[in-house]
């Protein structure tokens, strides 16, 4: 399963539970309102590079969520966030990537306080302000 609105991504974000180490940011926050699964959701963004990389990062992360996937603790979402580099190539990048998931995932849900996070929410955006005349 995925994450695919900007509504779930925000809700994630909004719970500020994160960690990170190397090229990679993992946001976490505790699903509610589905299914006991883990959802994962993606953000590589143009500053990484090229379409051929980013989408080389994305089939990286998603091949290796696939295999971390039934270690980790059920009822969360993810985000992973590539922060720079390009993808490790070979099997022994894979299990890095692997490795990686795995553990950044079980520091942020390990954290005191996890279960309770709940999302900070966003102040409301005001448009530009008013001109006097």
């Amino acid at each position: 399963m995925r994450l695919l609105t900007p509504t779930e991504f925000s809700r994630v974000y909004d719970c500020r539970q994160s960690a990170a180490s190397g090229p990679l940011v993992l946001y976490a926050a505790i699903n509610r309102g589905e299914p006991a699964g883990v959802r994962l959701g993606l953000s590589v963004s143009r500053r990484i590079g090229s379409a051929v990389i980013r989408n080389r990062w994305k089939r990286r992360l998603r091949e290796a969520f696939r295999a971390v996937r039934p270690s980790l603790p059920g009822g969360n979402d993810f985000i992973l966030v590539v922060r720079s580099g390009e993808p490790p190539r070979g099997a022994a990048g894979a299990v890095a990537v692997e490795s990686l998931i795995g553990s950044l995932a079980t520091r942020v849900v390990g954290r005191r306080g996890y279960a309770a996070a709940l999302p900070v929410p966003r102040p409301a955006v005001a448009g530009p302000p008013k001109r006097r005349r």
